[in-house]
């Protein structure tokens, strides 16, 4: 007879983690989850971004933060890091994607799966808590709906679907979501710090439905493992070979036998380790399509700052992300803020310089720029109290844009690399987010009284565009030769093991993933048995 540690090893505790470790917990399998980050109470986020041991990921200097920062030829990525995967240090925002989003070709034929999704929609908006409309009203909202009319597209504003306990604010409660079987809950206190971690207890995060439930029903969660090899086992199953995050040594390698495994570390995350398998042979049989369709959401990450901090405005006060409007019907705009205090990000905003040039122009214009109004430009550029003097534009869009992924050698290390892929090339600027940026720039003037200026990001100054949404390379498909998993998230060829993150996102959704990742991961655990039942899912031809 053969003996499994774990009937079910899940790699990663995002969205597409938490789900299958709750889910499969529920249909009787042992299930062992596996994360790279820290465990997190809410007292233990950094209070502002300038905390970066809590707040930065970069576990070789010690910072076992929330916010992780990757980068590419083509694209810097914003990601997260955690028992609890980037709920920790998302916006909260959870839109359905539209009808262009489910027309991609990319989407395994013989399936209705807009159809198939609505019930799995619904499941994730009603255990992530999603308010279908953020309920407040304040300056910063009256300047997105401003800059909507203003660009002519007034009728598309409207108020965001967020994953947080309102509440009454600062009051802590019993469970109000899960007939008390979840965590207490405290009510949000609009102190604006969402990505950086809720200190407060409002913020839906995974930690507070799907792996809280997880863990009731058995499921173990170990933090500050990160997986280094998977491979199969002659015998069946896999081993999964883990060590101490972040250890210069000591590393403290364990390996163990699961029955299955199930890969959620994120699009960043699983792609690296994917790679890394083929190329060693662990997992030889490995789709070729992998690292290909990798999306960024054809996304831009822009502003708009004022010189100085606008008295009585309450620019830093509310949910991170509170509204948004579409330039054309590719193109969403949400409004992002920080808290008061944490302005370590905005070491990223610079001059907003026309994307439409070569890099020498682009420098060109930047300089030009900076010298024209030397002073307004430092004032701008400043960090003192920038959370408190702007909004940061979140710019998304349908395009069929993409980048191919691989391995490459650097410094005897084998990393992940980027080249323009299939469709439109990836954008390195979006002429859209110059738009929206300047509109809103204008009615923050106008709202508040002082000058403010759009802006940039200084990846963007180089042809570098941000993405805080980082999906695909590993995506759903027809065949092997179309993507790495088949309609069930099985991977081409080791069907014992299952992609369930961003990375089988298939295409750029123009709104917030979450909810998409989540309603995928539903779907893909509702087709698994019970422990021990017969499996209803075909075979891989």
């Amino acid at each position: 007879m053969t003996v499994f540690d774990e009937d079910v090893v899940v790699i990663g505790s995002g969205f597409g983690g938490a789900v299958s470790a709750l889910r499969l917990s529920e249909k009787g399998y042992r299930v062992r989850v596996y994360e790279a980050g820290r465990r997190f109470e809410d007292e233990d986020f950094a209070k502002t971004s300038w905390d970066v041991r809590r707040y930065l990921w970069a576990p070789l200097l010690g910072c076992f933060g929330v916010q992780r920062i990757h980068r590419l030829p083509h694209v810097m990525v914003l990601a997260g890091a955690g028992v609890g995967g980037g709920s920790l240090n998302y916006a909260n925002t959870l839109y359905q994607p539209g009808d262009a989003f489910f027309a991609d070709l990319q989407w395994p034929e013989g399936h209705d799966w807009r159809g198939e999704l609505e019930a799995h929609y619904a499941t994730a908006r009603r255990m992530l808590g999603v308010v279908e409309h953020y309920p407040h009203t304040g300056v910063v909202e009256q300047i997105m709906a401003g800059a909507a009319a203003d660009l002519g597209v007034g009728d598309t504003f409207r108020h965001a679907p967020v994953g947080v306990f309102l509440g009454m604010p600062g009051v802590r409660v019993p469970d109000p979501f899960f007939d008390g079987e979840g965590p207490d809950r405290t009510g949000c206190t609009l102190c604006g710090n969402c990505m950086v971690g809720c200190r407060v207890g409002a913020k839906n995060t995974l930690m507070k439905n799907y792996l809280a439930l997880a863990e009731r029903r058995g499921a173990t969660i170990e933090a500050l493992r990160t997986v280094v090899d998977v491979r199969e086992h002659p015998g069946g199953g896999f081993l999964v070979t883990t060590q101490r995050t972040g250890a210069w040594f000591a590393h403290d390698r364990r390996t163990i036998r699961a029955e299955q495994v199930v890969l959620s570390a994120g699009t960043w995350g699983s792609q690296q380790l994917l790679h890394r398998m083929r190329a060693s042979g662990s997992l030889p049989r490995l789709s070729g399509a992998l690292g290909r369709l990798t999306r960024t959401n054809s996304e831009a990450l822009d502003g708009a700052v004022t010189t100085r901090v606008p008295e009585g405005a309450g620019l830093a006060h509310g949910v991170a992300i509170t509204t948004s409007f579409h330039v054309d019907d590719r193109t969403h705009v949400e409004n992002v803020r920080y808290g008061p205090g944490s302005n370590l990000m905005g070491m990223l905003a610079t001059v907003l310089v026309p994307g439409d040039r070569r890099l020498p122009g682009r420098l060109a214009a930047f300089v030009g720029k900076v010298l024209r109004h030397p002073i307004r430009g430092l004032r701008l550029a400043s960090l003192h109290r920038w959370s408190e003097r702007g909004i940061i534009a979140l710019v998304m869009q349908t395009a069929d844009n993409s980048l191919t992924l691989s391995l490459r050698r650097r410094f005897g290390r084998s990393v992940l690399t980027s080249e323009q892929g299939h469709g439109e090339p990836n954008p390195s600027y979006l002429p859209e987010a110059h738009r929206a940026t300047e509109a809103i720039a204008a009615q923050i003037q106008k709202h508040t009284g002082v000058r403010a200026e759009a802006r940039g990001s200084w990846p963007e100054v180089f042809g570098i565009p941000l993405t805080a949404h980082f999906l695909g390379g590993a995506v759903i498909s027809s065949s092997s030769a179309e993507g790495v998993v088949d309609p069930y998230h099985r991977a081409w060829g080791h069907p014992g093991l299952s992609v369930v993150d961003g990375s089988a996102v298939p295409a750029n959704p123009g709104v917030n993933p979450s909810l998409t990742i989540t309603a995928l991961a539903e779907r893909a655990m509702s087709f698994w048995p019970r422990k021990g039942e017969a499996d209803s899912r075909p075979p891989q031809s």
